[in-house]
């Protein structure tokens, strides 16, 4: 993207706040990688949470209209139970982020309308939201619809 033509630049990267668990990663899957995206209307990031499992991990999205991100959340301890019975496997090889709580924030480009938030987390580990840019009191209303972040 060209400043020149009004638009921001993403060369710069955005800075990236890491706590608890997240912060303690060395050999693991890098907990908190996002990629950002932008439309005339929207933002969009995916962000990277491997070892965070949707029922049990407490997960919280907090978006800012001045465009902070933050995301909590729980790793649980690694404990494998096969489903086939009733076995439980301690971990012999440990790549995937330590248990406990984690903390991800960072800012997206410019300011958003914290009530047009539309997340997804699958089981691939990526949490993906898109949220609404902030309109100005001059422009049209956003044709967005609320959606209430639930996982």
């Amino acid at each position: 993207m060209s400043e020149a033509n009004g638009t921001k630049s993403m060369e710069s990267k955005p800075t990236v706040t890491f706590s608890g668990t997240a912060k303690d990663v060395k050999d693991a899957p890098l907990l908190g990688l996002f990629d950002i995206g932008e439309s005339q209307r929207a933002y969009i990031f995916r962000v990277s949470l491997p070892g965070v499992c949707k029922p049990q991990c407490n997960l919280r999205l907090d978006i800012q209209s001045d465009g902070r991100v933050e995301i909590k959340g729980l790793i649980r301890d690694s404990e494998f139970i096969n489903n086939q019975t009733t076995n439980k496997y301690k971990p012999r090889v440990q790549q995937l982020p330590p248990a406990g709580n984690f903390s991800v924030s960072f800012n997206l480009p410019g300011r958003v309308d914290p009530r047009l938030v539309s997340p997804t987390f699958g089981k691939s580990g990526i949490l993906e939201v898109v949220v609404m840019k902030h309109t100005m009191p001059n422009q049209p209303n956003n044709p967005g619809t609320p959606v209430v972040p639930s996982f």
